[in-house]
């Protein structure tokens, strides 16, 4: 592997990793490992580039060996600790210097592996760690910024089903009580649950958010409770898990139906006791927090259905918000858009007034679909649209060419015309384009008697693609009569003998 950064770009980096290690094979290894899963590598084959390399950049974890020809790891995570309480470190050893890597622990290392290490469970401490970093960051502003995004809410929030909601989440901020949030994905749960926590008496402690389906069962329960130290092999020293990091805080399990049947049961003793016992440890912890759960499936179905504890389902769903799809709070894509553009306005730097404020707009054709789709992905695809359409656009005013195909092919396409019914003098080059595409399918369905297996063949196109342009493009169709079919398909009679 280069010793340079490999080059990542910034939408699918997950993390920037700096690798301190002097054999070239395990630089190597980690960074074909770590460029795999999106993050942004760099190494050093040595103590001094090391610390150059980290003094020169920024990163979201270190990856540092303790045996080293210049200067021990010891000495360079005591160093960076002089400087640096945040960045997290995890130090890599070979068999046999356990006791050093302890050592390592107590001088500031976040944790540590063996040589050779497990590759699935290097990862998930990689993630974990990463995430718990800049989830304590965040939280060093989370009142305030949550308190904004839940202004963002009640402005955004003109129709009468989300006032509704908005008006539960007040009610029950303050309150001690588990709060079930369901709706289908993407209509926004984790932002409704951190704006409970940011209204709360809690909202000066920790908001920790479980992917419940992300990790494998055995691992959610050591993530969820922690473990102590030989819990399990390379479990060297105790960890904290997520139930103790919220403590006086708020704990929210998204997608919560996925939880496995054994994992349910220890959750279910964690909210009723408010204790639980740690991975591989006879000690029980008590814990203060506030449970918040969010599905997009139906619980009670899976209950019926013997997938979910019938009474943790209950324990769950003391107080239930229920956040609708897009499609039906249609009101509110407008001022949806309008706070998105902001936002990746912002982000790139492009189309902002003085006061920092975006001055895109979409022309009425493109709001017109907007208002017309159906929006299957709620919130987050419309998020997803008008973040292209920042990117892409290049004059104030959006134009439709900008909308992703699918949308265009649900919607169809409106071409403008003037009085005589021809294009207008200031046409777009894709109206002029879907103008000619029209009028050249017109045609052929024409010459093919309305039948749209022959026009495909004459195009040369799929059957399944002209069916798309004939949608998109408003081209009503025809068939042949029956009769006409039979008049070219049945021979004239025949005069017999005397006519």
């Amino acid at each position: 592997m280069p010793e340079q950064a490999v080059p990542a770009s910034p939408e699918t980096a997950v993390g920037r990793i700096l690798i301190i290690d002097d054999e070239a094979e395990i630089r190597e290894s980690l960074g074909y490992l770590l460029e795999e899963e999106g993050y942004t590598v760099e190494s050093a084959g040595n103590a001094a580039e090391g610390l150059r390399k980290y003094e020169a950049g920024s990163y979201d974890l270190l990856l540092l060996d303790l045996a080293m020809p210049d200067r021990s790891g010891m000495e360079v995570l005591r160093e960076i600790r002089l400087r640096d309480r945040e960045t997290p470190v995890l130090v890599i050893t070979a068999y046999g210097s356990v006791p050093v890597a302890v050592e390592a622990l107590k001088a500031g290392a976040n944790d540590f592996f063996e040589k050779p290490w497990k590759n699935e469970r290097l990862l998930i401490e990689i993630e974990r760690t990463i995430s718990k970093r800049r989830l304590e960051s965040e939280n060093v502003q989370l009142k305030r910024a949550l308190k904004q995004r839940y202004s963002f809410f009640e402005i955004i929030g003109q129709g009468d089903r989300m006032i509704r909601v908005l008006d539960l989440v007040s009610q029950v901020a303050r309150s001690r009580s588990t709060i079930l949030i369901t709706g289908e994905t993407g209509t926004g749960k984790e932002l409704i649950a951190k704006a409970i926590h940011a209204n709360s008496p809690r909202a000066e402690q920790l908001f920790v958010p479980v992917n419940s389906g992300s990790l494998p069962p055995d691992l959610l329960e050591s993530a969820l409770f922690g473990h102590a130290r030989g819990a399990y092999t390379g479990a060297v020293a105790a960890r904290k898990g997520y139930f103790e990091t919220a403590d006086r805080g708020t704990i929210f399990f998204d997608e919560i139906g996925t939880i496995g049947p054994e994992t349910q049961v220890k959750l279910l003793r964690a909210i009723e006791e408010k204790e639980f016992m740690p991975l591989g440890s006879s000690e029980t912890v008590r814990v203060d927090v506030r449970i918040i759960a969010a599905t997009n499936a139906d619980l009670k179905k899976l209950v019926d259905e013997g997938k979910f504890r019938e009474d943790l389902y209950y324990r769950l769903n003391v107080i239930n918000i229920t956040l609708p799809p897009l499609r039906e709070r249609k009101e509110d894509i407008p001022p949806l858009v309008g706070y998105f553009f902001d936002k990746y306005c912002r982000e790139n730097a492009k189309f902002l007034d003085a006061a920092g404020r975006s001055v895109l707009r979409f022309e009425p054709d493109a709001m017109q679909i907007f208002m017309e789709h159906n929006w299957p992905g709620n919130v987050r695809e419309l998020e997803n649209v008008v973040e292209r359409a920042v990117v892409l656009a290049v004059s104030p005013v959006v134009p439709v060419t900008v909308l992703p195909d699918h949308l265009l092919q649900a919607a169809g396409l409106r071409i403008r015309r003037d009085e005589s019914g021809g294009l207008p003098p200031d046409a777009s080059l894709y109206e002029i384009v879907a103008d000619f595409e029209r009028r050249v399918i017109l045609e052929r369905l024409e010459a093919a008697g309305g039948s749209q297996t022959e026009a495909a063949a004459g195009l040369n196109v799929p059957l399944s693609t002209l069916n798309q342009k004939i949608k998109r493009l408003n081209i009503e169709t025809r068939k042949r009569s029956e009769a006409s079919r039979s008049e070219r398909s049945v021979p004239p009679p025949q005069e017999g003998p005397g006519g």
